[in-house]
């Protein structure tokens, strides 16, 4: 029996709804391949924010150090501005352990309303691997003269060689696993600096990859293209700003947000990987139990695969396409009334 220690943060919102369901998921099929989870649930949320005045406490990371993965529920509430939840939780467990590659899968799953007329089942399979710790997220810049006319505000990109590389690799090695098809997101037409230079490099990594074909679209066509003919794609590399938008609409050209997944990986395994749904906390249907919990019951599946357990992950995915396909059981925004019990009991029994 292998026994994985899972630090558990539900968060906010429809996080504390979803991230039980992915439990009741993983603890089933643990059981059919020997495998036993134990999660330590944290606090870290919104609320802890309102009542202590931080995300999380200071020894935060070093106490996430030692865990085997990280499972992270959903973050953000009103009264909380954005920036302050996401740079006081999420960045710095991503930046502190490495976790450089945001896997993002995407599919239009059998029995599942698309919103593009001629896409159905199986044209939509694609994986967006987005950059991230550095690029158009960081840390630097300021904002100067504050509530006067002359008000200005400055944010400054940041672009390594070795940042590009590893991302750019992981994507290749991906592909080639894959159909053997890339495509790099760039604006090298219009961003004079960064965006060339993340070409060239990408390029360099492409010369050790002769197998894979690959090419790369301005971000602004890209997307055009991925809402006209989604099927053309498969994996896809970005920046963290591109690839933050090219998933989030990937998964609405797939369905519904509700059912994006995510992995932030580390992959060399220095450090847990955080596995998260991306739908956020959407506090307009919190505590109703209607949210959908595809999202973070494909992400323990992603979890599953990195830890080195592909069969069991591919048994999940498959139970999720089961039961999409099923038709019988849907959430709200596919256009159901099921709750998120009723879905994972109805995902558990073809699981």
């Amino acid at each position: 029996m292998t026994l994985y220690r899972i630090a558990s943060i539900p968060g906010d919102g429809i996080g504390r709804e979803v991230t039980p369901a992915a439990y009741r998921v993983l603890d089933a099929v643990a059981r059919r391949h020997g495998i036993t989870f134990s999660y330590d649930e944290f606090d870290w949320s919104c609320e802890r924010y309102l009542r202590e005045g931080a995300m999380m406490p200071e020894d935060g990371l070093d106490r996430l150090r030692a865990y085997d993965a990280i499972f992270l529920g959903a973050i953000g509430a009103p009264g909380v501005a954005d920036h302050v939840s996401l740079w006081g939780l999420l960045i710095p467990i991503r930046r502190a352990f490495r976790q450089y590659v945001n896997l993002r899968p995407i599919r239009l799953f059998e029995g599942v309303p698309g919103p593009l007329r001629a896409a159905k089942a199986g044209d939509v399979d694609l994986v967006v691997v987005r950059e991230n710790v550095e690029g158009e997220y960081s840390e630097i810049g300021g904002r100067m003269n504050r509530g006067f006319p002359e008000e200005l505000a400055v944010q400054e990109a940041v672009f390594t060689r070795g940042g590009i590389s590893r991302v750019a690799s992981y994507a290749f090695e991906l592909a080639g696993r894959r159909s053997g098809r890339l495509t790099s997101a760039t604006k090298s037409n219009g961003i004079v600096h960064t965006l060339p230079f993340w070409d060239e490099v990408v390029a360099e990594v492409a010369g050790g990859y002769p197998s894979v074909t690959w090419d790369q679209e301005h971000i602004d066509a890209l997307c055009a293209k991925l809402v006209l003919d989604p099927g053309r794609f498969d994996v896809i590399v970005g920046s963290n700003l591109f690839g933050d938008i090219l998933s989030d609409l990937g998964a609405a050209v797939a369905g519904s947000i509700g059912m994006a997944p995510s992995g932030n990986l580390n992959p060399e395994r220095d450090f847990p990987s955080m596995f998260e749904p991306v739908h956020g906390s959407a506090p307009d249907i919190a505590g109703r139990g209607i949210a959908n919990p595809v999202g973070a019951i494909w992400s323990a599946a992603l979890m599953l695969e990195h830890l080195g357990h592909a069969e069991a992950a591919r048994e999940v995915t498959d139970a999720i396409a089961s039961a999409l396909a099923s038709g019988a059981t849907r959430t709200a925004d596919l256009g159901g009334s099921a709750t998120t019990g009723d879905f994972t009991t109805t995902l558990l029994n073809h699981l």
